[in-house]
């Protein structure tokens, strides 16, 4: 193949992880008939045959499986490459990408990234708010505030908090519901759950309470989300603390209800700590967390 076109394998390792052009190209960005003809024109240049074309979707072939690994260690490879670029690099100036959950990015981050920014004008931050398990390891981004303990070698990792939960409602729906004094009376009340996430389902189940997705008549993984139906009164809801804690109109339900709470580890890959600008960037946001009341 004279002339290739990295490029196309990009599309191909895109279009093989989302089975569909159309998911293909909400996740990468790129049009659906671009996509199309990157897939036709690898297809071409390969003289084989990568795809089923189906009306639910794109299903690969038997070749077209035994590639996906070869294209995916193209793309470990390419990974690689920038990241020994980026380490050799030893100015605190450039862009750092950030990924964080939607709680973290939302209610903990802007202010430290407005401090950080004000410490290193040169730096560029770039910010993800995402409940997704960004992929480190081929530079989805630099840096990543995690809620579990990363497990791949290549990654580091440094606890630096612990996000508390607790039982949260508004007044305005306990004035209408009446306060729940046990488990058993809060089983009784509207709760806002999580929509596929068990963590909720699983603690209540250590309490000895059988339930279901169905105990929780409103569901939502999107924390913000969670945290708004609170506020207007929807039901009682599991937010963190310190998002809840002191708010007008807000009441913590339960104070000794075991709610536990969450790690907070704060990930890159271990080839950037040899980057400066990533080096900074990921000190300053370790000082900054651990400092937090959660």
């Amino acid at each position: 193949m004279e002339g290739f076109d990295w490029d196309l394998v990009r599309s191909f390792i895109a279009v093989s992880s989302a089975g569909s052009l159309s998911g293909a190209a909400r996740f990468t960005g790129i049009s659906q008939p671009t996509l199309g003809r990157h897939i036709g024109d690898l297809e071409a240049a390969l003289q084989v045959t990568l795809f089923e074309r189906r009306r639910k979707g794109m299903v690969l072939t038997e070749t077209g499986r035994a590639l996906l690994e070869r294209a995916r260690g193209m793309e470990r490879e390419a990974a690689a490459f920038s990241l020994a670029a980026t380490g050799r690099s030893s100015e605190i100036a450039g862009t750092v990408r950030i990924t964080a959950s939607e709680i973290v990015a939302h209610y903990f981050l802007p202010e430290i990234i407005a401090e950080l920014k004000r410490d290193e004008p040169a730096l560029e931050i770039e910010l993800i708010s995402s409940n997704e398990v960004q992929n480190l390891l081929i530079r989805d981004a630099d840096i990543a505030v995690r809620m579990v303990e990363p497990t791949q070698s290549e990654l580091i990792a440094r606890k630096v908090n612990e996000l508390s939960i607790g039982c949260y409602a508004a007044a305005s729906y306990l004035e209408r519901a009446g306060r729940p004094k046990s488990t058993g009376e809060l089983l009784n009340h509207v709760i806002i759950g999580y929509d596929r996430a068990e963590l909720l389902i699983n603690a209540i189940r250590s309490l000895g309470y059988d339930v279901d997705r169905h105990n929780f008549a409103i569901r939502t993984d999107a924390q913000v989300a969670h945290w708004k139906l609170v506020k207007a009164g929807a039901g009682i809801g599991f937010v963190a603390n310190a998002i809840a804690r002191n708010r007008p109109g807000i009441e913590k339900i339960m104070p000794e209800l075991p709610t536990g709470s969450i790690p907070m580890w704060l990930t890159a890959h271990r080839e950037l700590r040899t980057s400066r600008k990533v080096r900074r960037t990921y000190d300053y946001l370790a000082e900054a967390l651990r400092k937090l009341r959660l």
